[in-house]
């Protein structure tokens, strides 16, 4: 079954067309090439403290639970780079380093959500408008008090105890 019905280049409808070690792929007859599949790609992050004993989670857009920062990859922009510009954007912090925890595919909003620890300078934010409130948890009163279910929750987990199970949404 076809997700993507019109070429992104020239608007004609695709056709299924097998790809000898793809299978079936869409295919535009105009531009005579294969349409791979187009998603968002997204960075969440556990920001913690310099010694990692806090998680800093916010909440945002009205709603009442806790999430991690997380922003849209830019295009051009690696991952790394919107980890560091996402922090610093939403909650004024300087990201002093990066690593990469787990990604995972979130198919409700068509994105490949990728997830960081961004290890923190300072722990006094100073949050954009984006952000209605934040707070420092330990790790894990970070666990109990993230959404659940929630993308945020399953990464938060994952983190505390090494052991990634996503909930399907």
């Amino acid at each position: 079954m076809l997700e993507m019905k019109y070429c992104m280049q020239c608007g004609t409808k695709l056709r299924s067309r097998f790809l000898e070690g793809e299978g079936e792929i869409p295919y535009c007859d105009t531009c005579a090439d294969y349409r791979f599949p187009v998603f968002n790609t997204a960075v969440s992050m556990i920001v913690t403290n310099e010694d990692r004993s806090r998680i800093l989670l916010i909440k945002q857009y009205s709603k009442p639970t806790y999430i991690l920062v997380a922003g849209y990859v830019n295009k051009g922009e690696d991952a790394e780079h919107a980890v560091v510009r996402e922090v610093k954007e939403e909650m004024g912090l300087e990201v002093i380093s990066v690593h990469f925890n787990r990604s995972h595919y979130f198919k409700p909003s068509n994105t490949l959500m990728l997830n960081f620890t961004a290890v923190v300078k300072g722990d006094s934010p100073h949050p954009n408008r984006e952000i209605d409130s934040y707070a420092w948890f330990s790790p894990e009163e970070a666990g109990k008090n993230v959404r659940t279910p929630s993308l945020a929750g399953d990464f938060v987990q994952g983190y505390l105890t090494g052991h990634y199970e996503f909930t399907p949404y």
